[in-house]
């Protein structure tokens, strides 16, 4: 009676842990086709994003801590989702500030000034202008960053990530270029995270291989 009762338990947790392993079509989704990804040799996790977003902004506190205990094997980005011109400005003033050495220390202070205070919009430019000025940065440099070759092409590589991992909110994560988790089975932001974990190691078991490059 005693190991049957034991056997009984042990089929019950089992159940109860596949249950909550992450499932295809429910949480998450394999893209098709595989996107290839830029760190060859690593796991790479993207985070589709936008300044103007709220869910966006309240997720940084909580991606935060996540993004400094990434393993060796994980390399993690942020691309500004593109969904029309708005967006796109706010993928421009990104990739300038990253391109002047300022996006470390600006990123969340500039989603704080467009979610509070001043509610800041990053697509009015005379607007945004004036903000970094305040927070000490040379706008000549963001200004010449700004419309520079260098994140023009950025601008258009983000808007094609977005239309190729079938991107339709944010914040959203992928994962090695076969995985996007679906945000709209997702109840909270730190399931977001233990799904992007799962997918993170399911392909640590697929050796890490994404897409090739063409």
């Amino acid at each position: 009676m005693l190991k049957r009762l034991l056997a009984a338990l042990v089929v019950f947790f089992a159940v109860g842990v596949a249950q909550a392993q992450p499932a295809a079509g429910v949480e998450y989704r394999e893209l098709s086709p595989a996107q290839p990804t830029d760190t060859p040799g690593k796991i790479e996790v993207i985070e589709f994003f936008w300044y103007g977003c709220p869910h966006c902004y309240n997720f940084e506190p909580v991606i935060e801590p996540w993004v400094k205990k990434v393993p060796k094997d994980v390399h993690f980005r942020r691309i500004p989702a593109m969904f029309n011109d708005e967006w796109a400005k706010g993928g421009r003033a990104y990739y300038a500030l990253e391109a002047i050495g300022e996006l470390e220390r600006l990123h969340k202070a500039l989603f704080d000034a467009v979610h509070t205070g001043s509610k800041l919009r990053v697509a009015d430019e005379a607007a945004l202008t004036e903000w970094l000025g305040k927070q000490g940065v040379d706008t000549k440099k963001f200004a010449a960053a700004y419309r520079s070759f260098s994140v023009e092409g950025k601008l258009k590589r983000a808007a094609q990530l977005t239309q190729a991992y079938k991107i339709e909110g944010v914040p959203a994560m992928a994962v090695n270029g076969n995985y996007v988790v679906i945000t709209d089975n997702i109840k909270s932001f730190e399931q977001l995270l233990a799904v992007t974990n799962y997918l993170v190691e399911q392909s640590r078991k697929k050796g890490g291989k994404a897409a090739p490059k063409k």
